[in-house]
């Protein structure tokens, strides 16, 4: 087990943040509320999350995925992007983009954003996504409802 999984498994995340962004280019604000048993995958190399994200349990984080903002022309404090809220059980693959804004909020329960997706809808549950830009492709079946 590396370092910063061992720190992330123990809740220490000021420490792993600290860590990843001086060993990896990974931008987690302190800001970022993460749930249970979220996952880095290959140590997140060079993943950027806006510091207003959601993130559920059990959600995967490839290398190079960023989450931020769509209007970027409006000032900081008059982002219309209150917050983008990633469901639990999702899957954000390698170079997915995630543009908050006006025209998403959420990214649903059991979502799959593919690898450089550029995605600036949100999403229902249990559906995958990808392209540029991002459009539905397919579905998930919940594990849960089975």
């Amino acid at each position: 087990m590396d370092l910063v999984g061992f720190l992330v498994r123990l809740r220490r995340w000021r420490i792993a943040r600290e860590l990843l962004m001086l060993l990896n280019g990974t931008e987690i604000p302190a800001t970022v509320r993460i749930g249970p048993d979220f996952r880095l995958i290959h140590r997140g190399m060079g993943a950027v999350m806006h510091p207003t994200t959601v993130i559920g349990a059990r959600v995967q984080v490839f290398q190079r995925v960023t989450i931020g903002r769509a209007d970027v022309d409006q000032p900081w404090g008059l982002s219309r992007m209150e917050r983008i809220e990633i469901g639990d059980d999702a899957i954000l693959c390698a170079g997915a983009i995630i543009l908050g804004g006006p025209g998403i909020t959420r990214v649903g329960n059991g979502t799959i954003v593919g690898a450089n997706a550029v995605l600036t809808s949100s999403t229902g549950d249990w559906e995958v996504w990808a392209g540029s830009p991002a459009r539905k492709v397919g579905e998930r079946e919940d594990p849960q409802a089975a």
